[in-house]
C-alpha cells in the first residue's frame, strides 16, 4: 500500500523513502502528502550535493536553469527525485499537460533565455521577473481552479501560445477562447462556436511585452499586457449562465475595466458543473485507473467536493486519495507509466550514486515526452498512447543503462539475500514494485540467476543483479504505475 501511495502521489520511492515512512499509518501518509505546504523547499540547494542525483553543466558553463532549457529540464527532474513535496512536482506535471505550452514555439519568437524563463523561471533569479509557466502551475497545484485559469489567461507564456497578442477588438483571434473551454474547462459539447466568438471578444487586448534591459537576454524577461485600447467594450452574450442568478451577458464596459469581463468568465466557467466533472474525471483517470471507465460515484463525490468547496483542487484531491478506490489493490498498477514517471521512479528504486540526470534527456523524449514540449495545445496522448515498439526499446535501454550505473550498489544491498536465487529474486521483485510476472517469467528469471552454479559470491551478484534490475524495470509489467 505504502509504495502504491508513493508512485501515485509522487514518482515512487527510493529504499531511503521507505524507511523513513515506516510505522507511519496510510492515513497519515496521505495527509503529509496532500498538506505539503509546511514542507520544505530548499531541493535546489541541494544540486550539486555528491549525496543526491548529479546534474551536467554545458562546455563547463554555470548551471543555469533559468534561462538555459537543457538546465531547466535537468532542475525538474531533480525536483521531481528529491522534493520532499512529490505532490507539487506530480501536479505541476498533470497541470503541464492540460494547460499544454511548448517551449520551441516560444523560443522561436524570443530566443533561448527568454523562452527559458518563460517556461520556467524562479522569480528569485531576477528583481522583477515573474514566475515562469510551470512555477505558477505549482503554485495553483491543489489551491483555486479559477485562480489558476486566470493566472494562465495571462500568463506570456500562454499569451504567446495561443496567439492572444493577435486577439483585438477589430479582429477577435479565438485560439485561446475555445480552448478556454474546450480543454482548460468545460470540454466539447458544452459550448457552440459562438460562445468561442464571445469568449474571444472578452479576452480582447491580453498581450505581452518585454521588461528589462531589452538587448541582455539574460537579464531582460516577458510580462503580461492588457492593451485597453484592443478590447472589445460591448456586451457578450453566451449560451450558458455567466452569472449566479442566470444571467448569459457581460454588460458592456469602458476599456479601462475590460479586464472584469475575463474574471466573469472564467468564474462562470469555473463553477459550470461540466468543468467540475470534467477535472474530476480527469484526476480519477490520473491517480486511481484508466484502464477501465472511472467509478461514477466517486467521480460525483469529487465534482460535489469542487463544487462545495469553492472550487479549490486540494478538496478534489482529498474526497479521491481518502476514497476506497484509491486505496483499492485492484487499482494498483491500473495507470499508464508517463515516461517521466517511469523514469523518475526507476532513477529512486534503482539508486543515482554518480548518476547525472541529464543522461535521462534523450531517452526521454525517444520514450515520447520531451520535457517542455508537448506535442500541442492537447497535449501528451497518454494510456496505451504511451507504448510502441521504439519507446518501448528505450525504457529498455534506459533500464539497462541505469543498472550498469548502479550495477555494484545493487550487488551491495542484494547481499543478505544470497543464500539461493530464489531468496534474490523475491527481494529485486519487490524492490521494483510491478503489475506482476506470469510464473514461466519468474521461472525464467530464476533461471537466469543460476545460470551457473549458485554461490553468492560478490562476484556473482555483481555479474547477475544489475542484469536481473534490468530485465524488471525494462520489462512490460513494469510500465504500470
Amino acid at each position: 500500500m505504502l509504495e502504491h501511495i508513493l508512485r501515485r502521489m509522487g514518482f515512487g520511492a527510493s529504499p531511503a523513502d521507505l524507511a523513513s515512512w515506516a510505522g507511519v499509518s496510510i492515513d497519515t501518509v496521505i495527509d503529509r502528502l496532500l498538506n505539503y505546504e509546511s514542507a520544505s523547499t530548499d531541493h535546489d540547494s541541494k544540486i550539486g550535493n555528491p549525496a543526491y542525483v548529479g546534474i551536467t553543466t554545458s562546455s563547463g558553463n554555470p548551471f543555469s536553469p533559468n534561462t538555459l532549457i537543457n538546465d531547466a529540464r535537468q532542475r525538474w527532474l531533480f525536483r521531481m527525485i528529491h522534493s520532499q513535496r512529490p505532490l507539487e512536482e506530480k501536479m505541476a506535471l498533470f497541470w503541464h499537460n492540460h494547460f499544454a505550452t511548448a517551449y520551441s514555439k516560444l523560443a522561436g519568437a524570443v530566443g533561448q533565455e527568454r523562452a527559458t524563463r518563460l517556461m520556467d523561471n524562479d522569480p528569485n533569479s531576477l528583481p522583477g521577473s515573474p514566475a515562469g509557466q510551470i512555477q505558477v502551475l505549482r503554485e495553483f497545484a491543489t489551491g483555486s481552479f479559477p485562480g489558476m485559469l486566470m493566472a494562465m489567461a495571462k500568463h506570456p507564456a500562454m499569451v504567446y501560445w495561443l496567439d492572444s497578442q493577435l486577439n483585438t477588438r477589430t479582429r477577435p483571434q479565438e485560439n485561446f477562447g475555445r480552448e478556454i473551454m474546450e480543454l482548460f474547462s468545460l470540454g466539447i459539447g458544452h459550448y457552440t462556436e459562438a460562445d468561442v466568438y464571445a469568449a474571444a471578444r472578452v479576452f480582447t487586448g491580453y498581450n505581452w511585452q518585454v521588461a528589462g534591459d531589452r538587448n541582455d537576454a539574460q537579464s531582460s524577461y516577458y510580462t503580461f499586457l492588457y492593451r485597453a485600447a484592443d478590447h472589445d467594450t460591448n456586451a457578450k452574450t453566451f449560451t450558458f449562465a455567466i452569472y449566479p442568478n442566470g444571467g448569459k451577458t457581460i454588460p458592456a464596459r469602458a476599456a479601462a475595466a475590460g479586464e472584469q469581463d475575463s474574471l466573469d468568465l472564467i468564474l462562470a466557467l469555473a463553477r459550470h458543473p461540466a468543468t467540475a466533472q470534467r477535472l474530476a474525471t480527469k484526476l480519477y483517470k490520473f491517480f486511481v485507473n484508466e484502464t477501465s471507465e472511472p467509478d461514477a460515484a466517486l467521480v460525483t463525490a469529487m465534482a460535489q467536493s469542487y463544487l462545495g468547496n469553492n472550487y479549490n483542487i486540494k478538496a478534489v484531491l482529498r474526497t479521491l486519495f481518502n476514497s476506497s478506490q484509491f486505496r483499492n489493490p485492484a487499482n494498483f498498477f491500473q495507470r499508464y507509466s508517463w515516461p517521466l514517471e517511469f523514469t523518475v521512479r526507476s532513477i529512486k528504486e534503482m539508486g543515482f550514486s554518480g548518476l547525472s540526470v541529464n543522461t535521462a534527456l534523450t531517452p526521454l523524449s525517444n520514450m515520447g515526452q520531451h520535457m517542455y514540449e508537448p506535442p500541442d495545445v492537447n497535449g501528451w496522448e497518454l494510456g496505451p498512447g504511451w507504448i510502441s515498439t521504439s519507446s518501448m526499446l528505450t525504457r529498455m535501454n534506459f533500464a539497462a543503462t541505469l543498472a550498469a550505473n548502479q550495477r555494484f550498489n545493487l550487488a551491495r544491498d542484494a547481499q543478505p539475500y544470497r543464500a539461493s536465487p530464489d531468496r534474490v529474486l523475491q527481494y529485486m521483485l519487490a524492490r521494483f514494485p510491478n503489475i506482476g510476472f506470469t510464473s514461466t517469467a519468474t521461472s525464467a528469471m530464476t533461471d537466469y540467476l543460476r545460470s551457473t552454479a549458485w554461490t553468492g559470491t560478490d562476484a556473482q551478484l555483481q555479474a547477475r543483479v544489475p542484469g536481473l534490475a534490468r530485465l524488471i524495470v525494462g520489462s512490460g509489467e513494469y510500465q504500470f504505475n
